[in-house]
């Protein structure tokens, strides 16, 4: 409580609020202290300093009340203040703890297992409650390092305006305190989430930075059935497929067994998930020199367009020209769509190998230009010359593909929007009625014949 200063010995605490910090054991071992003067230049909280019988790495503020609570509950509550510790035992959250102004360290989880009897046989579980700011996040990546030395499951509770357990007590009164601590989520998901915020998710770049940095935090997960899981809850908040993100996250967990750095390479092919490639390749993004597949079923209607609006023009016409190139799925076909409306369009022409030497002219590159032959050539996979219905068909699906791939973003942001926000969650949700009935409409019109 003394200090000594080029005057004397002095009040170290002078002018503040005092808490005394006891051992598990019940011995008042040091004093946390905040000052009660904003004119006071000293530190808002000011501790004990490091003495023989006090360490502040290896000390749970609170620890002699909760140690009892947390055994018999299998749960510790870890909050940030003083306060909250008061707090959270007068709402009936009598497992809450505190650092004393350190960082949750190793020292710490060792008390904790010991209290929780943390083995493979007795599973509890440990919950942080951090402030939703930057250093929040900060903390709970902090938290994070540490949970492989449990066995006990970590969770994180956090308030959506930002209040801490004290602030919340005082002006929502005790049971807010305990909603708060029952809303917990997993340690895992609050640190993919904090990371997903960071990109823009509603383009496929930012999805794709965005699976690069989550991939090694899943893959870290200890409880391999848990990373699983959580494995396929970043598919839903990306909109990408399952076997996409499982691929990368089973990549990164290799390259973090090696030693490596684990960043796992993926392409975001801008399908809807469930539409066939995984996307997931172990070099660069597909260049256009990885020719498609005449058989490949997934680019089977791209391919059937394109063939029409070399081979049949007049029958593909507006129709076709209406698509962007955007809306096929490989590199080689969107070059090809592109070649087509520079040399004017299908609806320009009547066709022949005049149309095609038009096409081949303005075409980017040789690689484009043997594609384009290529399509000019081969038969078409119907009966026949094609009709009218048979061309609208190959449109129609590629129409259906691009609403379906809104369908699955909208999705993917549905799971992103917190719960109470009521307001954003209706208007999307009502955005996503009205592509599902657009994209019905597209099926029966073009393809059922309706």
């Amino acid at each position: 409580m003394l200090s000594q200063g080029q005057r004397g010995i002095y009040d170290r605490f002078r002018g503040r609020l005092m808490w005394p910090i006891h051992s598990a054991s019940s011995d008042v071992i040091g004093f946390g202290a905040r000052r009660l003067h904003e004119d006071d230049d000293g530190p808002k909280y000011l501790n004990t300093p490091e003495t023989p019988v006090y360490h502040k790495s290896e000390v749970l503020f609170g620890i002699e009340l909760a140690k009892k609570e947390i055994a018999k509950r299998q749960q510790a509550v870890v909050v940030e203040g003083y306060t909250d510790v008061m707090a959270c035992h007068l709402a009936g959250v009598e497992t809450a703890v505190a650092t004393c102004g350190t960082s949750f360290g190793e020292d710490h989880v060792r008390i904790l297992r010991r209290l929780l009897m943390d083995q493979d046989e007795f599973r509890g579980e440990v919950v942080f409650t951090f402030d939703g700011d930057s250093a929040g996040q900060k903390a709970a990546v902090r938290a994070f390092t540490e949970d492989r030395k449990f066995v006990t499951q970590l969770f994180v509770a956090v308030e959506p305006s930002g209040l801490d357990p004290c602030d919340l007590w005082q002006t929502r009164g005790a049971e807010a305190v305990r909603e708060l601590v029952a809303r917990r989520v997993p340690l895992s998901e609050f640190v993919v989430k904090g990371i997903l915020a960071r990109y823009d998710l509603n383009v496929a770049e930012g999805r794709v930075a965005a699976l690069r940095a989550a991939a090694p935090v899943v893959a870290r997960t200890k409880d391999r059935s848990l990373a699983h899981a959580y494995a396929v809850s970043l598919s839903g908040w990306l909109g990408m497929e399952p076997a996409q993100v499982l691929e990368v996250v089973a990549q990164a967990a290799r390259e973090g067994a090696r030693g490596g750095r684990p960043e796992a390479k993926v392409v975001d092919t801008g399908r809807p998930a469930g539409a066939g490639s995984s996307g997931v390749t172990a070099a660069a993004p597909m260049a256009f020199g990885d020719r498609p597949k005449p058989d490949d079923r997934v680019l089977m209607v791209d391919r059937e367009a394109l063939k029409t609006a070399l081979q049949f023009p007049a029958l593909a016409g507006e129709a076709f020209d209406a698509l962007a190139p955007a809306a096929f799925a490989h590199p080689a076909y969107v070059a090809v769509k592109t070649a087509v409306a520079a040399a004017g369009g299908a609806a320009s022409t009547e066709g022949g190998s005049t149309w095609v030497a038009r096409v081949l002219d303005v075409a980017a590159n040789d690689a484009v230009r043997s594609v384009v032959t290529e399509l000019a050539v081969e038969p078409l996979r119907c009966q026949g010359d094609p009709d009218q219905r048979y061309v609208d068909e190959q449109v129609g699906r590629i129409c259906e593909r691009l609403v379906q791939l809104q369908v699955v973003d909208l999705k993917s942001r549905l799971q992103r929007i917190d719960p109470t926000d009521s307001v954003q969650y209706n208007r999307v949700f009502g955005e996503l009625i009205v592509l599902e009935q657009q994209r019905r409409q597209i099926h029966d019109q073009a393809i059922g014949g309706a």
